[in-house]
């Protein structure tokens, strides 16, 4: 399956972290809100993501939510997964940039199967 990943920030001194993961016939938005001070240390305190269709349309989890949090071992495993994509050694490619993002990009999609009933 081809995807694009489109990692954001809004603003410098923002707290809330977009990204996105482009699919073939859907997109997932992933929110990250952190607390403290974006320039020192920024603690993550939360995420969420939400699965969309290329027209924008908010397609319902299996409980009929729009969107899910991540929560528990899925939390920490987040946290680790996007640690490694604001590192400086994946910014300046002194890693396997590929493998680092099919990781966060298998993960949240094995998020979004559990999740979501998709056809």
């Amino acid at each position: 399956m081809n995807y694009t990943l489109e990692l954001n920030t809004q603003d410098a001194y923002s707290t809330v972290v977009f990204n996105t993961i482009v699919f073939d016939s859907f997109k997932v938005n992933i929110v990250e809100r952190y607390t403290g001070r974006m320039n020192f240390q920024p603690k993550l305190s939360y995420a969420l993501f939400k699965v969309r269709t290329l027209d924008n349309e908010i397609i319902k989890t299996r409980d009929g939510n729009g969107r899910v949090k991540i929560k528990g071992d899925h939390f920490e495993t987040y946290q680790k997964l996007i640690k490694v994509l604001n590192s400086y050694a994946y910014k300046n490619k002194l890693m396997n940039v590929k493998e680092a993002q099919e990781d966060y990009v298998h993960f949240i999609l094995s998020l979004v199967i559990v999740n979501y009933q998709l056809n």
